[in-house]
């Protein structure tokens, strides 16, 4: 391994605190106003050839409770009996909701069995449905009549597929994605209006209400729980890139931005240890091609850019291929280890 992929990184980080301040004062048809220091953050995370298009936001209230709700039930999830799993598998989604496990490619082709997933809609459990009462409630014009937005349902089912829960086994876990899902979806809108805030800075005829337009006004969003299965021997190293990716494949999110919650290890008695194997975890490649090993602090929800930001922005802000890296080693722990985490990945309806 070169001394550039044993690098560790430090990712931006701003306060939720400054993050509301920021925001607050600086409403959405007002631009210019907030601090350099804040903006040169959101350049610095997102913005420049070393960035590594992901910032932390700290301190945002219950956050930390709601993350130790809600990860444990990852796993309790994935220790369903089979008949239970299948009752929350949903093969017409394209298996893009409910639960997931060997059903997706992500890098080369191969079935992703490093992890098994729980897919919902964390802001309305009938998408199209949901649409519809909007437009009835609101009156308000749409760029789609109402036949063509049943047959792009239709058409679209892993957007557009109502969620299942596992209401007899795990009756919680519906309100634990929903809780961690709706705030992590209000502090992205948030941070989204920096973003738009920072790409005007660097390009005076970009529409300045973009992204967060986008986000504030879109019911399409979609929450993925994360259980990493165990690795229980060391994989045989095949160098290069394919060395960090044996729990997640290298892959650029395609939404508009991602909110992503800091792992929770377990160790077999289902309690939380850090991370058993330092090289564990998170990577991301910079823009400028370098790889660095993130570390996400656990009182901080971290956001990444997604492609679609990346192109109503013009490319100012730019997607950074990811992988996460199984445990190789336990570190002297006893039995498996476990990573639990949780993403919600936020785009245009």
């Amino acid at each position: 391994m070169s001394k550039e992929t044993n690098n560790k990184g430090e990712v931006v980080t701003m306060s939720y605190t400054e993050l509301m301040e920021a925001t607050s004062k600086n409403s959405v048809n007002n631009k210019g106003n907030n601090s350099v220091v804040t903006l040169e953050k959101i350049g610095k995370a997102f913005g420049e050839d070393s960035s590594l298009g992901i910032l932390c936001v700290s301190d945002v209230p219950n956050f930390v409770s709601l993350r130790q709700r809600l990860l444990p039930l990852s796993r309790q999830l994935a220790s369903l009996p089979p008949e239970e799993l299948e009752s929350v598998t949903d093969e017409e989604s394209g298996y893009q909701v409910g639960w997931s496990h060997g059903r997706e490619k992500v890098e080369g082709g191969k079935f992703d069995v490093g992890k098994g997933s729980f897919y919902a809609n964390p802001l309305t459990d009938d998408l199209l449905s949901a649409i519809q009462q909007r437009r009835a409630l609101h009156g308000t014009e749409e760029d789609v009549c109402t036949e063509e937005l049943e047959r792009v349902a239709k058409e679209n089912p892993a957007f557009f597929a109502p969620n299942v829960w596992p209401t007899q086994s795990i009756p919680q876990l519906e309100s634990a994605v929903k809780d961690m899902g709706m705030l992590v979806h209000t502090v992205g809108c948030s941070l989204a209006k920096l973003c738009d805030e920072y790409v005007f800075s660097q390009c005076p005829t970009y529409n300045p209400t973009q992204i967060h337009t986008v986000l504030q006004h879109s019911l399409c969003c979609k929450a993925r729980l994360l259980h990493y299965f165990p690795t229980t021997q060391q994989p045989p190293s095949k160098g290069g890139d394919d060395d960090f990716s044996d729990w997640c494949g290298w892959h650029n999110d395609h939404g508009s931005l991602t909110g992503l919650i800091p792992a929770m290890y377990l160790n077999a008695q289902n309690q939380e240890i850090p991370s058993p194997d330092p090289k564990a975890g998170l990577y991301i490649k910079s823009r400028n091609g370098k790889l660095t090993h993130v570390s996400i602090p656990s009182n901080c929800l971290a956001f990444q850019i997604g492609e679609t930001s990346q192109v109503h922005s013009g490319g100012i802000l730019q997607a950074t291929p990811h992988a996460v890296r199984g445990c190789r080693s336990h570190g002297g722990v006893e039995g498996d280890v476990t990573r639990e985490s949780f993403a919600v990945f936020m785009e245009p309806e």
